[in-house]
């Protein structure tokens, strides 16, 4: 298979679009704390920044001991990637101390003319577990993930309420579940207090491997986040008067889960101005530990609503 390349498969069996993510985050090693990581089967256009910041953790996490889980993750998305190439990870060892690790990593890709271009930068931090004092934010009350709609099934209703051009990414399956508990914005609806619950889980189980359970956990934490900042406001993606963008994106991992496990991501954005958006995720558990925080500022650039046609 040619480097940078996966032959997951495409389809909508939840063991096959999971064993598609797990391809996916599954960088192989070239030497010299250097990664490949494989392009999405099938994919055609802007890459998910949660996949570049999956793949940029697994690739940090081969070259960290055992004991030292991440704690925490900074990342810039530099330039979108593109679905046709696959992405170069390399890592620096910044510090390997008695109880912390530190690793830089850039990712880069094959531009349209051949020259490899860096597309993102992340630090991530690696800590020994150790004891100390502890407390948490309680989880909100919501509705159970039983008595919800998934997300697939309320696209499938209102597919064809978005321009044509959106409706195949729209229908596309997906290896995480979502069951939202508000209205989508591309559900209609007026503006509304940017604020969002959403249950979230891998479509089939996983590995038992910890870091894999982080990796999928970090690639879909980008999922849902940007979209907050727009709930106050007449604009989305799926309207076409926008331009969003992840401009950064950070997580703090604070427990142990398991990401085929039912996880509440609690999303809230407290400012937007200057075309960009900030927004906050809470991430529990089911039985209510909070597992991880996230923070991600994003473009939310107005434009004219393109005419269809």
């Amino acid at each position: 298979m040619p480097r940078g390349m996966s032959d997951a498969p495409e389809s909508s069996d939840p063991a096959a679009l999971v064993d598609g993510l797990l391809r996916l985050l599954d960088v192989a090693d070239e030497g010299d704390d250097h990664f490949a990581g494989a392009r999405k089967p099938g994919g055609v256009g802007r890459v998910f920044g949660g996949q570049v910041i999956g793949q940029a953790l697994a690739s940090a996490e081969r070259t960290v001991p055992e004991d030292r889980p991440v704690h925490s993750l900074h990342a810039y998305f530099l330039r979108g990637g593109n679905e046709d190439f696959g992405i170069d990870f390399e890592v620096m060892r910044d510090l390997d101390g008695g109880s912390f690790a530190n690793r830089r990593v850039v990712a880069s890709q094959q531009g349209q003319d051949g020259t490899p271009r860096p597309i993102l930068t992340m630090v991530a931090s690696f800590h020994k577990r150790e004891p100390g004092v502890e407390h948490a934010e309680a989880m909100p009350q919501v509705p159970a993930p039983e008595s919800l709609r998934s997300e697939a099934e309320l696209r499938a209703e209102y597919a064809d309420k978005v321009p044509e051009r959106l409706r195949n990414q729209m229908l596309t399956p997906r290896p995480i579940e979502l069951r939202p508990v508000e209205s989508r914005h591309w559900m209609g609806g007026p503006p509304r207090e940017p604020l969002s619950h959403t249950w979230m889980r891998a479509v089939a189980p996983l590995p038992d491997d910890p870091k894999l359970h982080r990796a999928v956990l970090a690639y879909a934490s980008d999922m849902t986040l940007l979209g907050t900042a727009t709930l106050p406001h007449e604009i989305s993606w799926s309207k076409g008067n926008m331009m969003g963008a992840s401009l950064d994106h950070a997580i703090w991992f604070h427990d142990d889960f398991r990401a085929d496990e039912w996880m509440l991501y609690v999303c809230d954005s407290p400012w937007a101005g200057r075309a960009r958006g900030f927004n906050r995720g809470r991430i529990f558990t089911r039985e209510g530990k909070l597992i991880a925080n996230v923070a991600q500022e994003g473009l939310i650039r107005p434009l004219a609503r393109k005419a269809e046609g």
